[in-house]
């Protein structure tokens, strides 16, 4: 096989912005590596090396030995991060690439490209692992060939390249590269795949592989293509709040676009995913409520509630704890438990000794132009303050007990009397409702 294939596959790459090959020192970055390292014009873009030290194999710190080594040898600079490996119930597998990628994450550089060796093979196993799992096209679309990674952004040139390729190129050039044992080990699903499964497929269809390749890249254009139907059903359902949208455009969407659009919704709002089995509760409770009716189902931390006519989604945030109270007296912001803050700008400190609390219920409240008070329960009602808004907002008071202002929604007349002559706001911020 023709060596000089990998060098073509990588004149993809941007020519304009430095590069950083994920190193693990293995057959296939070695390979990507070394062909960067050699190409003077990708030298001169400032060509790096990132290594993870997982730490899990017993050989993990001769592993980054080599690969300095290897890079010192090319006259390519090398970060080794040290990664702490949290396995939690997605299994070994997804903790290690979790640990990963957050380290390629932190150690990348405004504008840098991070350049990793998946192939063509590893395409294909994707595909398949996807297939098992029942995905749908977005699922189906396996690994994307380019996505942004916090500030910078992550490239996979090798997607149409057969491993085969990388091997030949690895020998031509006489390469060494470590061979992780765990990647022969059959309990692992991909390496059943791999060295089960794959090799009997390509016995009766030899371009076996590179078929599940294109059938990856053909579920990616169609959901691409879905994509810009969700956003155009995202924007049409939403509201002022970016938490929030609105139930009767939600209820008119055909069940499969609804699907999509909310679990795009969830991902802008860095929501965990919903479960497949609450889809069917989320029909029934939620969207099937009674207008008066104030549903919510739960999962992971976060949280979906319907109440009138809105849909809303946020990660669970315990309301004020009962009883809790501090005094204030507006010179400096206020941090709640909660999280959320309460400030007063443009005026000094408040006229009298104030205190900020929870609800209690059955508080009054003086409204402005009013003489009487009325239940600030049925003012915050009255004005359609949502319940997930009302059960965290904090209350000022008198030292007395007279209610001042409930968050920066509702004012008393007096307070507002004293906002207004001292050209002051009070600013309540809430919790960050799964956007910060």
């Amino acid at each position: 096989m023709n060596s000089d294939a990998l060098p073509r596959a990588l004149a993809s790459l941007p020519i304009d912005t430095p590069l950083c090959v994920g190193f693990s020192g293995g057959l296939d970055s070695t390979a990507l590596l070394h062909a960067l390292a050699h190409d003077d014009a990708r030298r001169a873009q400032g060509l790096r090396a990132i290594h993870v030290h997982h730490g899990v194999h017993p050989d993990a710190g001769k592993w980054a030995m080599h690969c300095e080594r290897t890079c010192a040898q090319w006259r390519v600079p090398i970060e080794v991060h040290r990664v702490q490996v949290a396995i939690a119930g997605t299994g070994l597998e997804a903790a290690l690439r979790d640990a990963r990628y957050a380290a390629f994450e932190t150690s990348l550089a405004i504008g840098e490209s991070l350049v990793l060796a998946h192939h063509l093979d590893d395409q294909a196993e994707t595909f398949l692992l996807r297939a098992l799992r029942a995905s749908g096209v977005d699922g189906l679309g396996a690994i994307a060939p380019a996505r942004t990674l916090g500030a910078a952004r992550l490239i996979r040139p090798l997607l149409d390249t057969p491993r085969d390729v990388l091997l030949a190129y690895a020998h031509a050039h006489a390469l060494t590269w470590i061979d992780d044992p765990g990647n022969a080990d059959d309990v692992f699903d991909r390496n059943f795949l791999r060295h089960r499964v794959l090799p009997l497929l390509r016995e009766r269809w030899p371009h076996a592989g590179a078929s599940f390749a294109r059938s990856a890249a053909l579920c990616r254009a169609d959901a691409a293509l879905l994509d810009d139907g969700d956003a155009q059903a995202l924007a049409a359902a939403r509201s002022l709040d970016p938490a929030t949208l609105r139930l009767d455009v939600v209820r008119g969407l055909q069940p499969a676009r609804r699907a999509r659009v909310l679990r795009r919704w969830l991902r802008e709002l860095r929501l965990p995913p919903l479960p497949a089995h609450l889809h069917g509760v989320l029909h029934v409770e939620l969207l099937g409520a009674r207008s008066d009716a104030t549903p919510r189902i739960d999962w992971a931390g976060a949280s979906m509630r319907g109440w009138r006519d809105l849909l809303h989604a946020s990660r669970v945030v315990a309301p004020l704890p009962k009883g809790w109270r501090c005094d204030w007296n507006g010179a400096a912001p206020l941090r709640s438990p909660d999280g959320a803050t309460l400030a007063l700008d443009g005026a000094g400190p408040l006229p009298e000794r104030s205190v900020v609390h929870a609800r209690a219920g059955g508080e009054r409240i003086v409204l402005p132009g009013r003489q009487h008070s009325h239940a600030l329960k049925h003012v915050l009602q009255g004005l359609g303050v949502p319940p997930w808004v009302r059960e965290r907002v904090p209350l000022l008071s008198t030292g007395a007990g007279e209610v001042l202002a409930a968050g920066d929604l509702v004012v008393s007349h007096r307070f507002d009397a004293w906002l207004r002559n001292h050209g002051a706001r009070l600013r309540w911020t809430p919790p960050g409702d799964g956007l910060d």
